[in-house]
């Protein structure tokens, strides 16, 4: 029984993705930067704004903006909760099993977007697709993102 207890902690201590804990700065931000600032950068609208004229921005190639920890913070537990992770699935928590519509952006191959998705899904800390208004007060207390 000790043997399976410690081969269960080593494989723990082990994974790359259990060592440290995920923050903003140090781990999102990097592929924010390198995927998704081209649609969600600086010229892109604040969520307000997106969301008054969706159509505007859509035929822009324009999403909210997401340059900042202020501004994607908004979509994991702010006034768009979920957002972000409804985007960036990989089908498996969803339903329908069907990807988010940014899951393709997390890289150039599948493994690469596996990757960065584990990275989204460390830092969430509960990786949950429900709306703002679906959510429960403990699932939004699951949600870590830390900034730094």
């Amino acid at each position: 029984m000790r043997v399976w207890i410690v081969i269960a902690i080593a494989a723990a201590l082990l994974s790359p993705l259990s060592v440290y804990a995920a923050t903003y700065e140090k781990d999102i931000k990097p592929i924010i930067s390198a995927k998704c600032l081209t649609c969600h950068g600086k010229e892109a609208p604040t969520m307000e704004e997106f969301q008054k004229d969706k159509e505007k921005y859509k035929k822009m190639f324009k999403g909210p903006k997401m340059d900042s920890y202020k501004d994607l913070i908004i979509m994991v537990n702010g006034t768009d909760t979920g957002a972000l992770m409804r985007r960036l699935d990989d089908g498996k928590s969803a339903k329908d099993g069907k990807p988010g519509n940014m899951h393709q952006y997390l890289g150039s191959t599948d493994d690469e977007k596996q990757k960065n998705l584990e990275i989204f899904k460390k830092w969430v800390g509960s990786w949950n697709l429900k709306k703002r208004a679906e959510i429960s007060d403990a699932e939004l207390e699951a949600i870590t993102a830390p900034e730094k």
